[in-house]
């Protein structure tokens, strides 16, 4: 038999790739002999492109991508045969080149060829993958880890000391009793980064969905019960991954390991267990406690050294269990306790009254075992002591010294100054319409534009080609100044409004219902079989296709009396063939964006209809006087006598635009000269100036009911807020329009303009402020400058309210990647100073926002105490008065310890602003029975407000 010829060898293993079979090249690499492998190394890395080209071509030929990645693995496996090195195989398997969206579902063709390279070759190969290993998500998804894993264990070579390796190996289910690399990588368990964080929902028992599974911990346990693994190594393993420190979610697995070996309590690791107590994760420190219980007798110093670490922690479970310890430790101690006046010491100085005073008691209790010179100590420890615990102790241990209280040493600072934004002339009208059309995202710009075009019809040159008439709706300012260049360039030119590209709205599948206990959201089958006819029936009238709803089974009535039903639905507009349901003048649906932009929309819209009817007015009636939006009312009444000489009827929309920018104090003699005026809008003028509306302003908080916004990160429902503004209807539709309830959610084109909404409303900066209110609780889409929005209502006219309040207050307090907490301190203050932060009302929005979860009251106190440093001392108070009252707990309502912080720090601010005068909802915290530290912190203030402890206490003898 003759051997064929070596430089042949190419063509059958580039068919063999091209065959897309890895056991076909598998084969066809194992026959090459050393000049064969030589030439195939050679063609290989210029292949891949042809290869890939090929597979590409395959599926264009069956007119589907099947993602086949055959090719792939082909060459993985030409390479491992045939490349020499085992870095250049190493690199060659993992190249970006070759990368594979899916793990190969038979690897024992490249293991075939690697099994065929020498021994050592093979195993430097195994330990080269194993240190390309990072643990990321690509190499999650191809085949690195288990072929490293594999490789070292056919290979025998020791795994090198790789963190992901070891996360690699835990990973995968365990088989300790056959596996190699057991005894090299158990050991590392307690050593490498992430192996906590990998099995922690490792359990020594599988869960019983799933109890064919094999899991880690009870691995460890078989193996450890047959003598492979030896118990005291694993617990010392773990006991040197607590000392490390970690999360609890990191360490949890080595605490189940930990309990699974249930070491024998003993003395020779209780200095380990000590130093694990003040700062391990609950779980941690309870069985380090649980050891050292049972270690035997502990010196004084040890006991001393366990009590001050447990008093100190967060979790009231291990406090007690330090107060506990000392207990025995007193019972258990046979001769005096000297030893043991500083664990005493310890307990005196934590914060909780009532360790204190359980503290106290046991002293009291045992007073006599201490000899003289440990009755010293604790008499000098127990100086920290409050007075009236330190009197209790004095009666033992002779006169103790009580910690004075510290004087304050507060001296109240000046608040920064506040520098309104300037009230200048208002500018004159644009002279270049052209230039400018697209410019007028900035309020005054767009104001200058629109009295430059109605005033002056030569400065109307058309722009250049646009393409606003392929659009159904107008929803941007620089649309319609387009759209009125393009009319005046070419009067009648306008085509009509295009049809809709897409299909007619279809109904949803939940209805909201409006029911005597709030709005829900409920299923269409669980309607009354009458309403769900009735529904059916509208929707069809209207044109509005019901999908697959009206096959929806019926189901009961809802409890709850319905009031009212709204039917969601999508689309972009109801109702299909009445002509007067679509949109007339391309204005969008005033649901779709904010307000206050719906009514610069609405001028706009106005003016544009005047133009194609040929009654444009001469100039406009609502141009600010002032560059914050106010009109003159003496001007105002001026235009309108011009409108009545020249008798030119006013435009409703720029009469109530107008009309929103009068002050809200108009010169008598003003007012008689629009009594005088005889037109329609001179009537109204009169009307308003004689009595201006004043709206009703509130806001309200969703309940249940659906009324909630989704927190995809927390997976709960945050509540929503509803703004409330109420008001008369005045005919004028701007007025209703910017006088109505915003959206309590926003959508695309809610937000735009905002740093305009405040000339709209220049007179009303509360009613501004409740159109801002959907934008702040959500951070995430809330405009970069929202804070500077607010802060310019400062600089304008009328009250504020709870709106105002709720816009400082939440942002006051935001903590997070988009929240800049200066920012809210700086509303707070830029308020105070302008005289208008409404103290009391953001103190109880405050409290609103800490009961919802809002807010924290850690950032609550936080940034209240900067405010406080900067000169607003009296303000905080007022705002601490309004928040007491509704975030303290009722009377069937637990304390925590966020209430106690409030007593805590209005205490102080009390002191600060040198207030006087009870609160009735201190009052009623100190009245409760008890001495927790909540109801002791509430005595406290409630007498500092009475005139302070020597007052309370005479009160008290009396």
């Amino acid at each position: 038999m003759t051997t064929p010829p070596e430089n042949g060898s190419w063509p059958g293993v580039r068919t063999a790739i091209a065959a897309g079979d890895p056991a076909l090249v598998a084969d066809a690499v194992l026959a090459l002999g050393k000049a064969g492998r030589r030439e195939v190394a050679r063609e290989l890395p210029g292949h891949i492109g042809v290869a890939r080209e090929a597979a590409e071509e395959h599926d264009r030929r069956r007119g589907r991508w099947t993602g086949s990645e055959e090719w792939i693995e082909s060459m993985r496996i030409a390479g491992a045969g045939v490349l020499d090195g085992a870095a250049t195989v190493a690199t060659w398997l993992y190249r970006r080149d070759l990368t594979r969206w899916r793990r190969s579902l038979d690897s024992e063709p490249l293991l075939r060829v690697i099994a065929a390279r020498p021994p050592e070759w093979q195993a430097d190969l195994a330990v080269r993958l194993a240190l390309r290993l990072r643990g990321s998500r690509a190499q999650a998804r191809d085949d690195s880890m288990p072929l490293a894993l594999e490789l070292l264990r056919r290979t025998g070579a020791v795994p090198p000391g790789h963190d992901p390796l070891t996360i690699a190996w835990v990973s995968q289910p365990p088989d300790l009793e056959h596996d190699p690399l057991a005894e090299h990588l158990v050991p590392r368990l307690f050593e490498a980064e992430g192996v906590g964080r990998a099995l922690r929902e490792d359990n020594v028992d599988p869960p019983s969905w799933n109890a064919g599974r094999r899991t880690w911990l009870g691995a460890l346990r078989t193996a450890v019960a047959a003598g492979r693994f030896a118990p005291e190594p694993l617990v010392s393993g773990c006991v040197r991954r607590f000392l490390r420190g970690g999360s609890a979610t990191d360490l949890r697995f080595f605490a189940r390991l930990h309990e699974m070996l249930a070491p024998a309590p003993g003395k020779d690791r209780a200095r380990d267990y000590l130093r694990l107590l003040p700062a391990a994760p609950g779980p941690v420190a309870e069985l380090a406690l649980r050891q050292l219980r049972g270690a035997g007798e502990l010196s004084g110093e040890e006991v001393g050294e366990a009590v001050s670490a447990l008093l100190f922690r967060p979790e009231s479970k291990l406090v007690r269990a330090g107060l506990t310890l000392l207990d025995q430790a007193v019972r258990d101690a046979t001769g005096d306790l000297d030893d043991l006046a500083s664990a005493l010491a310890s307990a005196f100085l934590c914060e909780s009254y009532e360790v204190r005073e359980r503290t106290v008691r046991l002293a009291i209790k045992h007073a006599g075992r201490f000899t003289p010179a440990g009755a010293e100590a604790v008499r000098e420890a127990a100086g920290v002591l409050p007075a009236e615990l330190a009197a209790r102790l004095s009666e033992a241990y002779g006169v103790v010294a009580a910690e004075p209280e510290a004087a304050d040493g507060f001296e109240p600072g000046t608040l920064p100054p506040f520098e309104p934004l300037a009230r200048e002339p208002f500018p004159p009208a644009l002279d270049d319409l052209t230039a400018a059309y697209n410019r007028v995202d900035d309020g005054i710009a767009f104001e200058r534009w629109l009295d430059g075009f109605v005033r002056d019809p030569s400065k109307r040159p058309r722009p250049g080609r646009g393409r606003i008439y392929e659009l159904r709706q107008w929803c941007r300012l620089e649309e319609w100044t387009e759209a009125l260049l393009r009319e005046a360039a070419d009067p009648g030119e306008e085509p009509p409004v295009p049809e809709p590209e897409h299909a007619p709205e279809y109904a949803r599948h939940v209805i909201g219902v409006r029911t005597a206990e709030g709005d829900v959201k409920v299923k269409f089958g669980r309607l009354p079989a009458e309403m769900r006819k009735s529904i059916t029936a509208s929707l069809t009238k209207r044109g509005v296709p019901l999908g697959n709803l009206e096959h929806f089974k019926e189901g009961p009535p809802l409890e709850a009396e319905i009031l009212g039903v709204s039917i969601m639905t999508s689309g972009h507009w109801r109702g299909r063939g009445k002509e007067e349901e679509r949109p007339r003048d391309r204005l969008p649906d005033p649901h779709h964006v904010s307000p206050p932009h719906y009514a610069m929309l609405l001028r706009c819209a106005e003016i544009h209809t005047a133009l194609k009817a040929g009654t444009l007015p001469p100039y406009l009636l609502a141009t600010p006087t002032l560059t914050s939006g106010h009109l003159d009312p003496a001007e105002l009444v001026a235009r309108l006598e011009g409108y009545e000489h020249a008798g030119v009827q006013a435009l409703p929309a720029d009469l109530g635009q107008a009309l929103l920018r009068l002050p809200r104090a108009v010169d008598p003699h003003v007012i008689d000269r629009a009594g005088k005026l005889t037109s329609e809008a001179g009537a109204t003028l009169a009307r308003w100036l004689a009595d201006r509306p004043e709206p009703e302003l509130r806001v309200d908080w969703s309940h249940a009911g659906g009324d909630y916004t989704h927190d995809r990160q927390k997976g709960e429902h945050s509540p929503r807020l509803h703004p409330r503004i109420r008001i008369e209807p005045t005919g004028l539709a701007l007025i209703d329009t910017l006088l109505s309830d915003p959206r309590p959610w926003t959508s695309e084109g809610h937000g735009l303009y905002m740093d305009s909404w405040r000339l709209t409303l220049p007179s009303d900066r509360e009613a501004v402020a409740m159109h801002l209110l959907p934008h702040l609780l959500n951070t995430w889409d809330r405009a970069g400058y929202f804070h500077e929005y607010v802060a310019a209502l400062f600089s304008q006219d009328g009250p504020t309210g709870e709106a105002t309040a709720l816009l400082i207050s939440v942002q006051l307090t935001e903590i997070g990647m988009f929240a800049w907490p200066e920012r809210g301190r700086r509303l707070l203050l830029g308020a105070a100073a302008a005289g208008c932060l409404p103290a009391v009302e953001c103190g109880r929005q405050l409290g609103l926002s800490l009961r919802r979860d809002v807010a924290k009251m850690s950032h609550v106190r936080s940034a209240l105490e900067e405010c406080v440093k900067q000169g607003a001392h009296r303000q905080v108070w007022e705002i601490m008065t309004g928040l007491l009252p509704v975030y303290l707990p009722g009377p069937d309502e637990r304390p925590h310890s966020g209430h106690t912080q409030a007593l805590s720090f209005a205490t102080g601010a009390a002191l600060w602003a040198g207030a006087r005068g009870p609160v009735p909802a201190v009052a009623e915290a100190a009245a409760r029975k008890g001495s927790s530290d909540f109801v002791r912190t509430a005595r406290t203030l409630h007498e500092r407000l009475l005139g302070g402890r020597e007052q309370a206490a005479t009160r008290t003898r009396v």
